[in-house]
């Protein structure tokens, strides 16, 4: 446990300055200092702790954001799973291998000869994994065809996804279910989810799969759907069935009134596909065939593309909804550039980039598995998470691509007009939150990781969605964490 003013010694204030955190950071693990008196103002954390309704275990620094000057902090050097606040981790990766300008693109490609709006030859539908492309997006690439005056294709439809390599799913633990587990693949859509639809018609229940996005609603039919009788399990997928590739089964009685939830797709290139022939024949673009292929061959030449919005924005996006396929995919993308390994697995890609931050963000190793934090056996300390936050500045590049801490009234109240901006992680029994203060007097970075490991670990598989209690827990955690963030902005900001 770390009560004192403890330094992180060896120069973390050069890192903060100089390119971002390029400055080794080998000698800054931070040494347990004589208990000093807390500071007017904050409440010691060992208080603040057994004060809280909250069980479980929880570790937590604070340090001046502009020095590494530590502050405050209890079981600061505790391995714990970060869960989505990894992706702070995850962005400066990003961002040094790649620039925030980086865009993915998208192309449609044909070999042959176009003549009177046939093309005698072959489309190739290249993805560089652009983790936003959706519906709409292809629909650009559809229209980009039309405009050329394109309307029958006498070859295939070779769909390309070899840009990255294709993971069914990030974690194997997770419910078949869980629309923010999704497949990763050079050819992403509408983050690899489908949309299962339900309604109460004139004629009973009709249920439908589709790929929406804005106002389009293309229907999907590779994907099986079936409604049976049963009580449970409400959703049940296989990887294959008898007429699809991949399909599900309803619980008919959980399909009540109207509505909807996201589903997520495995095999990612024949849904691209499907959609991308459908909004082809709404526009009066005939395709006969469709299939994959693994390359693009070297005449070909483009015909129609489109661009993802820069890096930074898409990061900035992802901090603030938290999306996983976006910090897959610019992780594994990032280690392609920096390794020149085609075909890296999660867990190589995550380890890389555990390595590539050791000594120039934090020290130590992290034991990382994924770039999401989605895995539980991701863990790291929240001393590193701070050593990162400072190596990148209060005022660098992840200031303004993190997103401002919401506030309760009575939380305001007590804050006034300091500035919080954050990143928040979940997972069942998992709450951890990382960020800055800017205070009136300095500007604070911190990390606190709450975490009852043997309580997830005892979850069963129909108790992952909504686990008994951990509403109520985690409830308390992100109560105990205000309290942490009120009293460090009391104490030292």
């Amino acid at each position: 446990m770390i009560t004192r003013r403890g330094v992180l010694a060896g120069g973390i204030s050069t890192a903060a300055s100089a390119a971002y955190g390029q400055a080794p950071l080998s000698s800054l693990v931070p040494m347990p200092r004589p208990t000093a008196p807390t500071p007017a103002g904050a409440t010691g954390l060992e208080t603040l702790i057994a004060a809280s309704p909250y069980q479980g275990t929880v570790a937590a620094v604070v340090a001046d954001a502009r020095t590494g000057e530590i502050l405050q902090g209890h079981n600061a050097s505790t391995n714990l799973p970060p869960a989505s606040t990894m992706k702070v981790l995850t962005t400066l990766y990003a961002l040094d291998a790649l620039g925030a300008g980086y865009r993915f693109a998208t192309r449609v490609l044909a070999t042959g000869n176009l003549r009177n709006r046939r093309l005698e030859g072959d489309l190739w539908l290249y993805g560089e994994g652009d983790p936003h492309l959706d519906t709409t997006g292809l629909a650009t690439l559809v229209t980009g065809l039309r405009d050329i005056g394109l309307r029958e294709v006498t070859g295939a439809l070779h769909l390309v996804d070899t840009s990255l390599p294709s993971i069914p799913l990030i974690d194997v633990t997770q419910a078949d279910y869980a629309g923010y587990n999704p497949a990763i693949s050079g050819l992403n859509l509408n983050f690899n989810r489908v949309y299962l639809a339900w309604e109460q018609g004139a004629n009973g229940l009709q249920v439908g799969l589709d790929a929406r996005a804005d106002d389009l609603r293309p229907a999907v039919l590779g994907i099986g759907l079936s409604v049976v009788d049963r009580a449970a399990p409400v959703l049940d997928y296989r990887a294959k069935t008898a007429t699809a590739r991949e399909g599900w089964s309803v619980a008919r009685s959980a399909l009540t009134g109207d509505g909807g939830r996201w589903l997520p797709v495995r095999n990612t290139a024949a849904y691209v596909g499907e959609v991308f022939a459908s909004l082809a024949r709404s526009s009066g673009i005939v395709l006969s065939r469709v299939q994959r292929a693994t390359a693009v061959p070297s005449e070909a030449v483009v015909l129609s593309e489109i661009s993802s919005a820069p890096l930074d924005a898409m990061l900035r996006s992802m901090l603030r909804y938290s999306t996983n396929l976006t910090a897959e995919v610019v992780g594994l993308r990032a280690t392609q550039t920096l390794t020149g390994a085609a075909n890296p697995s999660l867990r190589q890609s995550a380890d890389h980039m555990a390595a590539r931050l050791e000594g120039r963000y934090v020290s130590g190793r992290a034991e990382l598995y994924d770039h999401s934090g989605l895995q539980d056996s991701s863990q790291m300390t929240p001393v590193q998470m701070v050593q990162a936050l400072v190596a990148a500045g209060p005022r660098g590049r992840l200031r303004n691509l993190l997103r401002a801490h919401r506030v309760n009234d009575e939380m305001q109240a007590q804050i006034g007009t300091a500035e919080i901006v954050t990143k928040t992680g979940t997972l069942n029994f998992v709450s951890t939150l990382t960020g800055y203060i800017e205070g009136p007097n300095r500007p604070l970075a911190f990390a606190i990781f709450n975490a009852d490991l043997p309580r997830r670990a005892a979850l069963g598989p129909d108790e992952r969605d909504r686990p008994p209690g951990g509403r109520t827990w985690i409830g308390r955690a992100r109560t105990l964490q205000n309290d942490m963030l009120v009293s460090w902005l009391r104490g030292f900001g």
